[in-house]
């Protein structure tokens, strides 16, 4: 018996859309798929790992809903794929499978396909639909929901793209099988960030929970813990979706992650490792500017340790960290705008933090 699915409502008015959470969903509940896909033309994307695990079974699936066409389109793995001239290949192959402004895109993949699937289906006839099927665990709770969609530029990460919402996203934990382990716990980086954001009761269930998460022993939890991040995100992107105030809020860690993933030519620490430790530098300098009791600072950094997730990095200076973090797309007026906690389940967004006291907290998060 298929399990019934977890079910998440984005509410944007006329670009909501539902996401799915359950083991076996694809195969299970094919009726969830199956409106969107019959008798249009349909572009599958996907990576060269997820492309060959998963390729020919998300083709032969869409084969057996009476597609008008149904072509998989494979790009290399890897961060540095993600760039203007593999969404133009994508856009080619919507050409060469014939693609019409009724087509869909299909995005099979972790974070990188979605974001660029996304991307090209945003400016493909300007603007085709696309769903979400996402098969790691980073892609299942954060970059799959939202419509983020873009490609990253030498000068830093994500710099060109757009917002552009998926129909529907289906969330089948059976693919996390397959997914290597620090794979999953760069995307369990981002469900600890959601609670450090938004929920206390969550943060302590995964203070709890770290074992049963980390193996996958029990689908059905993993299901409900993943639809519960995705429901925390959701309310967020329903009501700020082009991030003009509170969705910023999402974005605890990112400062500092990604300004470690440019020192490192984005080949170094995981988008998730970055934003563990990117993380536990803001707690830290939160703690010391006085915004987070030492307890909870503790608690935060502890809790990303338990998921065996870095939060202390000692390859670069405090100086160069603080350097690359200029580039930093959230920042305004010439001043960082950083997201610190200021207890677990709350944090804000502050611009007037001084750089002796960033320099200080990225001092403390090394070895």
């Amino acid at each position: 018996m298929n399990p019934t699915p977890e079910k998440v409502r984005v509410e944007l008015g006329n670009r909501s859309y539902d996401i799915y959470a359950a083991p076996g969903l694809l195969s299970g509940h094919p009726e969830l798929l199956r409106p969107f896909v019959e008798g249009r033309g349909v572009l599958v994307v996907a990576d060269s790992n997820t492309g060959a695990l998963y390729g020919k079974k998300i083709t032969d699936l869409v084969g057996t809903m009476n597609p008008a066409s149904c072509s998989l389109h494979i790009f290399p793995a890897g961060e540095s794929s993600k760039n203007f001239a593999t969404v133009e290949q994508i856009c080619r192959a919507a050409c060469q499978a014939k693609l019409d402004r009724k087509g869909i895109v299909l995005a099979l993949g972790g974070g990188v396909t979605g974001d660029m699937a996304g991307f090209a289906a945003s400016i493909y006839m300007r603007g085709i639909e696309f769903i979400q099927i996402p098969t790691s665990m980073l892609a299942m709770i954060d970059s799959s929901v939202g419509g983020k969609t873009g490609v990253d530029l030498p000068e830093g990460k994500n710099l060109m793209g757009t917002f552009h919402q998926p129909k529907l996203v289906l969330i089948d934990t059976d693919l996390l099988q397959t997914l290597p382990p620090d794979q999953l716990r760069s995307g369990l980086a981002e469900l600890l960030k959601h609670a450090v954001l938004f929920d206390p009761e969550l943060f302590e269930t995964l203070e709890t929970e770290a074992e049963t998460l980390l193996s996958l022993k029990d689908p059905a939890f993993t299901a409900r813990i993943i639809a519960r991040s995705c429901s925390l995100k959701a309310a967020v992107v329903s009501g700020d979706e082009r991030e003009g105030a509170q969705r910023a809020l999402l974005n605890l860690g990112h400062s500092f992650g990604h300004a470690v993933e440019k020192l490192q030519n984005f080949c170094g620490f995981s988008h998730g490792a970055a934003v563990a430790y990117g993380t536990a530098v803001a707690a830290e300098l939160a703690c010391r500017t006085g915004h987070l009791s030492r307890t909870e600072a503790d608690r935060i950094t502890d809790l990303f340790r338990r998921y065996e997730l870095p939060v202390t990095l000692n390859e670069f200076s405090p100086e160069q960290i603080l350097d690359a973090m200029a580039g930093d797309k959230k920042n305004m007026g010439g001043k960082k705008r950083l997201i610190l906690p200021t207890r677990i389940g709350n944090c804000e967004i502050f611009a007037d933090i001084a750089d002796e006291d960033i320099l200080s907290a990225i001092g403390a998060c090394r070895d």
